[in-house]
């Protein structure tokens, strides 16, 4: 029968009726339609009730879990992971002129000297990976990571290179890489949040952008967990609140959201709902979760952990129990790479924080019988210059030299999931400047993590501002030398 506006204008009894059945449920029935059309084309949880449900895989899977190490500021590929003894023979030397002029550089200006390593390399394990002495644990388990030498962007300053190795842009407004994958694989820990990040010293220049959910919904931005205190903001009760209170003013509170979701139907209010349940239980799991005394002496000694102190060591240790409690997503930075000078010294401090514990993870996970679904990342928003920086006075060396950014080739390493242990790919030219085989292009890296993920890069999209958005927006390329 056909509809009678004016009926419905007349007798408002009528209209209510015929609105309570399109909208009296969670999502009305033209919303149905539609979200069945919409999951077609793109993944995440049409029921925003439960957005972090979890979801099925575009294909099997080698990883479920994800640790990612930031090294804030840019270690020296050069002085790391990528040596060349012709550097070493011209040290001091001018540079090329086809090395830098009209490139662009941060803060290289003039005719800048060639700078050889200050450190010793040797090949490690039976795949002869290739390390500074500078990383003698990672030595270790050298058999147990893939290095690619020859990853490399377009940004040449800290905080849009920061965002494109986060986001796959570098510009404000992108749903970080932990975002994308939980929207796509949801969690398997109703307790606590699917990402979670932890910061060893001060922030990234482009902030909590790097862990935010960009156009995405709010529940799928990162949690961050401070290492002293509450380790989530008000997350303790009140003095003379008992759970029981929180619990009754939780309910009150939750009854108005959801009155009010199904009047707008707002997917952010549905965020707000699960966001309050989340941080009531995470009352109870996440106290228990921070207290490493649990651990053996033996553990707390292998990471170089110490309860109660915070360091990258303990939220290295804290990422494993994290995984282990089927988090999806950890994002751990360490602060102060950003070596423009005096990086003799300055690299030596900040490799002794983090060479032992990030050893330690791949470690205790394969012990563990972890290593093998957790895929472990580490590296940084760009490399460094095979050209010295620190000095004012381009004919003279510097007394202690250091270098600038570098955009055109750089490292990262990975572990488990499903990357080909004790791989090297990529290489350099005689200097280590330019990528002579083999490129991986920021988002040829990002398609390759989502892979190990069991999620096809182009698939898992997102309809923003009329058109759907990915990970790798409109590029990327698994790439297949680093697939065991």
């Amino acid at each position: 029968m056909a509809s009678n506006p004016k009926a419905e204008i007349q007798n408002p009894e009528l209209a209510l009726s015929r609105r309570a059945l399109l909208q009296g449920s969670s999502m009305g029935l033209g919303s149905i339609a539609l979200s069945c059309l919409l999951n077609q084309e793109s993944r995440g949880a049409a029921d925003t009730s439960d957005a972090l449900a979890p979801k099925r895989t575009h294909f099997p899977a080698r990883a479920k879990n994800v640790i990612f190490l930031h090294m804030v500021g840019a270690p020296s590929q050069l002085d790391l992971f990528d040596y060349k003894p012709t550097l070493q023979k011209f040290d001091g030397q001018p540079c090329p002129k086809e090395f830098f002029e009209g490139k662009r550089f941060a803060f290289l200006r003039g005719h800048p000297s060639l700078l050889g390593t200050r450190f010793k390399f040797a090949q490690h394990g039976q795949s002869g990976v290739e390390l500074s002495e500078l990383l003698p644990n990672l030595a270790k388990v050298a058999d147990d990571i893939a290095v690619v030498k020859t990853l490399h962007t377009e940004q040449i300053n800290h905080g849009p290179a920061q965002l494109m190795f986060h986001t796959g842009f570098g510009r404000f407004g992108r749903p970080s890489v932990g975002s994308w994958i939980s929207y796509g694989l949801g969690s398997e820990n109703r307790d606590l949040p699917a990402y979670v990040v932890m910061i060893t010293g001060r922030v990234a220049g482009a902030g909590s952008a790097l862990w935010g959910s960009g156009f995405l919904p709010g529940v799928y931005q990162g949690v961050e967990f401070r290492s002293q205190g509450d380790p989530v903001l008000f997350l303790s009760d009140p003095p003379g609140v008992t759970r029981a209170d929180r619990r009754r003013l939780l309910d009150g509170v939750q009854s108005l959201n959801r009155e009010q979701l199904a009047d707008v139907n707002d997917p952010e209010i549905a965020t707000r709902i699960a966001q309050y349940e989340m941080a009531f239980r995470m009352q109870m799991s996440v106290p228990e979760l921070m207290e490493l005394k649990e651990e053996s002496a033996e553990t707390l000694a292998l990471y170089g952990a110490k309860p109660g102190q915070a360091s990258f060591a303990s939220n290295c240790l804290l990422a494993r129990r994290l995984v282990e409690r089927g988090v999806r997503f950890v994002q751990l930075f360490h602060a102060d790479w950003d070596t423009h000078s005096n990086i003799e010294t300055g690299l030596p401090a900040r490799t002794k924080e983090v060479d032992q514990p990030m050893a330690a993870l791949v470690h205790d996970l394969k012990q563990r019988g972890l290593l093998n679904e957790t895929l472990v990342v580490w590296g940084a928003e760009f490399g460094r210059t095979p050209m010295m920086q620190g000095t004012d006075d381009d004919d003279k060396p510097a007394a202690r030299p250091g270098r600038d950014h570098h955009k055109d080739a750089f490292c990262v390493w990975m572990a488990g999931g499903g990357v080909k242990p004790g791989a090297t790919v990529g290489r350099t030219d005689d200097l280590g400047y330019s990528i002579v085989e083999d490129p991986v292009h920021v988002n040829d890296f990002h398609a390759t993590l989502l892979h190990l993920l069991g999620i096809d890069h182009e698939r898992l999209t997102f309809k923003f501002q009329g058109r759907p958005y990915r990970l790798t927006d409109v590029a990327g390329e698994v790439v297949r030398k680093l697939l065991a």
